[in-house]
């Protein structure tokens, strides 16, 4: 088949190589100058199946109007008029009970540790390289209290059969030398020893051009203008370079995928979550992280990329925009200065912001949708990187009518209805 895939960020390009080797045609659409360059571009680099967690749960609203009147805040939301946001907001909180979050909980880790496989595999088979770390995660813990709360958390891995860790101080500074100079009191951490970083930026690139090798069309610069009906089908997608047409087209426009989907009368429960981070570089190798520390506090993640360290967090609710905020900032800097205060140069840092195609209950939206020949691959929230290659293994089966290697009955749009 002639397979259109809009979108060239990790997912899309992920989507295009898995199709491509299954033996299709495919085309890759994009508005910018090449693969990866929003969403995918500096994000924070963890592959971290362990703590895929929804974040709707439950205490989330309580928190979030506690937040409000936080400088560092890791949820931040600007109130708006827009229907959408409040649509969205709205089957957010729907989620935050127990009940909701333990199923999303277990469907988020059910296709991050096969995406992780996925991984694995796909750099047996291609040598893949891209600043790739094997290392594990760590959680840090500043206070016993948040120490005391994973029981929930570690159940949930327990009952999963992924691997686990709870150290104290000392083992902390075991796996992660660099926090012996750490600013701050560290309690304890939590260690998922199976999860990996790497810079989903290269490796969006490198996928991209094995993808053109096996013969993947990626067309750069082009407009999608909006998508044609014919009835139940897509007939062609509009362009800045007229009309480009297929027999089966995949949406993986991240954030912006529920805008060209709504005129199609087919609603994407997608809202952009707004993050930041800070990419600097090494100027002490001992002092750095070895692989992804979490600051539970602010949930900013730091890890650690070749020779730079990437600081990424913060979940902002503000629609579509990108501006840089210097308090936004400073939240990135407070942590990578609490927890490595030698690693790096803060001042020669890029200091960058992306936004995150995140679904009311953090589930990735993957499948058919009721127009015959338009699937979905969109809404991995904050999980893309970790996701990338599970959901375009996924989409491939389904396309192929192919019985998935795990479930799949609950990643489609049909959920929501």
């Amino acid at each position: 088949m002639r397979i259109i895939i809009l979108g060239a960020g990790v997912v899309g390009v992920s989507s295009a190589y898995y199709l491509a080797e299954d033996g299709h045609e495919v085309v890759v659409l994009d508005r910018q100058a090449g693969p990866g360059l929003e969403t995918s571009y500096a994000n924070a680099g963890e592959i971290s199946p362990g703590y895929a967690a929804p974040w709707a749960a439950p205490g989330v609203p309580g928190k979030a109007l506690r937040w409000l009147f936080s400088k560092h805040a890791p949820l931040v939301w600007r109130p708006s008029a827009d229907p959408e946001m409040i649509r969205w907001l709205w089957a957010m909180l729907g989620n935050c009970r127990e009940a909701r979050y333990l199923i999303n909980k277990a469907r988020l880790l059910r296709l991050a540790e096969y995406s992780r496989d996925e991984l694995r595999l796909l750099r047996q088979r291609t040598g893949i390289q891209y600043d790739q770390r094997t290392e594990g995660t760590l959680q840090l813990f500043r206070e016993q209290k948040q120490l005391d709360a994973i029981g929930k958390d570690v159940g949930i891995l327990k009952a999963d059969g992924v691997p686990y860790e709870v150290l104290d101080l000392k083992g902390c500074i075991a796996v992660e030398p660099g926090l012996a100079s750490a600013t701050v009191p560290i309690v304890g951490g939590l260690r998922l020893p199976n999860d990996e970083t790497g810079d989903c930026f290269k490796f969006t690139n490198e996928l991209a051009l094995l993808a053109a090798a096996r013969g993947v069309e990626l067309r750069y610069d082009v407009d999608i203008e909006g998508i044609d009906r014919d009835g139940g089908r897509i007939s062609g997608v509009r362009t800045s370079e007229g009309l480009v047409t297929g027999d089966l087209y995949v949406m993986a426009l991240g954030s912006h995928s529920p805008v060209l989907c709504r005129p199609l009368g087919l609603r994407l429960p997608i809202y952009p979550i707004k993050g930041y981070s800070l990419t600097l570089p090494i100027v002490d190798e001992k002092s750095a992280p070895e692989s992804t520390v979490i600051d539970d506090s602010y949930k900013v993640a730091v890890t650690r990329l070749g020779n730079r360290i990437r600081v990424a967090g913060t979940a902002e609710i503000s629609g579509y925009n990108h501006t840089l905020p210097v308090h936004r900032r400073e939240t990135l800097e407070l942590t990578i200065n609490a927890l490595y205060p030698h690693a790096g140069d803060v001042q020669a840092a890029e200091f960058w912001s992306g936004l995150r195609p995140m679904t009311p209950d953090t589930t990735p939206i993957i499948g058919r949708t009721r127009l015959d020949n338009l699937f979905t691959n969109t809404g991995h929230g904050t999980y893309g990187w970790t996701m990338a290659c599970g959901s375009a293994r996924v989409l491939t089966d389904l396309i192929a009518g192919r019985e998935t290697q795990i479930r799949t009955d609950d990643l489609s749009i049909a959920r929501y209805r």
